[in-house]
């Protein structure tokens, strides 16, 4: 089914400017709606025959598009109820933050565990987890997903007060990650400790164990903890996991959180793989 839009008093163009808000107004809306923006074809193709995509906003410019005409079709061929939203030329500047870029763009409805983040749910992670502890930058947040995606953990845990893991600019950074991870947001300190089996290890520059010194405790499931950008890993952490610094130059005081992320992570990974215990998954 194929609509046109020509006027920002339309009731959905108004739901996609919503969703687009920064910080607790965007994700008041997108827990609302239940949907999410996704903006830009790469991000889009992610999602390509999953139902979960049911609008793929475009435009004529957009549709001239070979790449995205393609798309398109493959993406309605699979998922017949799809709603095709042609957007007018004048209004795709007021809706698309990233200039210059194809004009496609999609509306995804949420997993429904997202209904429940401030509810009593008391699901338990077992198994490798990241910890996002407050990181507030959404483009270290999408590169942590995405780091996780690659390195094979499942479960991402963002703790209160991190960037919101579906907001568009997370969702941009992380590539499409989000599609392969399992995500829950809005986690206490508290909840974390109690609903979390593994061990908590804490990415720290003051740490007194070397990353490269932890090789029996890496080959267990772990739960690898990254804290604010500005304050570190929270003190409840602190009294609950390892501190566990990476080996630098003397003259380097500390990484970018998504770094460390990635270093850490892939230490895993190497550990299990040499040991012969890395999961395929």
């Amino acid at each position: 089914m194929s609509d046109f839009i020509s006027s920002r008093d339309n009731p959905l163009f108004k739901e996609l400017r919503a969703l687009q808000a920064t910080g607790s107004k965007g994700q008041k809306a997108r827990l609302s709606s239940g949907r999410v923006l996704l903006e830009g074809i790469h991000i889009v193709q992610a999602w390509e025959s999953d139902p979960a995509l049911g609008v793929l906003i475009t435009s004529d410019i957009g549709m001239a598009n070979p790449e995205i005409d393609v798309l398109v079709r493959q993406h309605c061929a699979a998922c017949p109820d799809t709603r095709v939203i042609h957007l007018d030329a004048g209004l795709w500047g007021e809706l698309s933050e990233l200039a210059n870029a194809p004009q496609i763009a999609g509306l995804l409805s949420l997993p429904e565990s997202l209904a429940r983040i401030n509810s009593s749910n008391q699901d338990v992670i077992i198994g490798d987890v990241l910890i996002l502890d407050r990181i507030q930058d959404a483009g270290n947040v999408g590169a942590m997903l995405r780091t996780a995606a690659a390195a094979g953990f499942v479960d991402v845990v963002a703790m209160s007060g991190c960037a919101h893991l579906w907001s568009s600019k997370v969702l941009r950074a992380g590539m499409g990650a989000h599609r392969t991870l399992r995500l829950h947001e809005g986690w206490s300190t508290e909840q974390a400790i109690e609903r979390i089996t593994a061990p908590f290890y804490l990415a720290s520059a003051h740490g007194e164990t070397s990353l490269y010194a932890l090789d029996r405790q890496l080959r267990q499931p772990v739960a690898w903890v990254f804290g604010s950008e500005g304050q570190g890993i929270s003190h409840g952490f602190l009294m609950h996991g390892k501190a566990v610094s990476i080996p630098m130059h003397s003259e380097v005081e500390s990484l970018n959180v998504a770094t460390a992320a990635a270093v850490c992570l892939f230490e895993t990974v190497r550990v299990r793989s040499s040991s012969g215990t890395i999961k395929s998954s």
